[in-house]
């Protein structure tokens, strides 16, 4: 495993074969995001929202890129609901098994990209990654710079895909965001997009 910082204006040569993968996470709570919609001049559109209750849903992804793939989008997704002992997010052994699975379902070394949020960080997730060594090559984003990873792309398609839903209850928003990432994932024109919206580019 190798770990380093990825700046502005420079490069990586990435093992034969690996995939970039970018990985990130963000939540969803009952109260909707601003978003834009039709509405009268001079009339401002207003969705009441009739949910009741707290809680919130939260998303872990990535987009993954290799010359001559298919680039692909994997996620998962767990609600909070408030109750005692429950999770609030994504935890160390969640992301473990999310890399997991992205190595199982690209079948190649990976070179992952993330920030710097206390997660990636912790001593159980550096101890973890120095432990697969074999096929992992980790980079750091520098500290405050969302726009250069392009997973930010699929969470703003999300985002708007929920901005005007006046859910519920938490049910409803989750399948909203799941339907939504499902699309996402049988596009991969739409993921090859989020990559050229920060301007990057996979190189030979």
């Amino acid at each position: 495993m190798e770990e380093g910082g990825l700046a502005a204006g420079k490069s990586t040569a990435a093992a034969p074969g690996a995939w970039i993968v970018f990985q990130d996470e963000v939540g969803q709570s009952m109260t909707p995001p601003r978003a834009r919609t039709w509405g009268r001049v001079g009339r401002t559109p207003v969705v009441r929202v009739r949910g009741r209750g707290s809680g919130r849903v939260s998303m872990a992804g990535m987009v993954c890129y290799r010359r001559g793939k298919r680039s692909r989008l994997i996620y998962a997704v767990r609600e909070y609901r408030g109750r005692k002992d429950e999770p609030k997010g994504f935890g160390r052994r969640d992301l473990r098994g999310l890399l997991v699975r992205a190595r199982i379902q690209l079948g190649g070394p990976i070179v992952l990209v993330w920030d710097n949020v206390r997660l990636h960080l912790t001593a159980g997730m550096r101890e973890w990654a120095a432990a697969n060594v074999h096929g992992l090559t980790i980079f750091q984003l520098p500290a405050y710079a969302p726009d250069l990873n392009p997973r930010e792309g699929i969470w703003s398609l999300v985002k708007r895909e929920v901005g005007n839903l006046a859910a519920a209850d938490l049910t409803q928003i989750t399948k909203a965001v799941k339907r939504r990432l499902k699309q996402i994932q049988y596009r991969p024109d739409i993921v090859d997009g989020c990559l050229a919206g920060p301007g990057l580019a996979i190189d030979e």
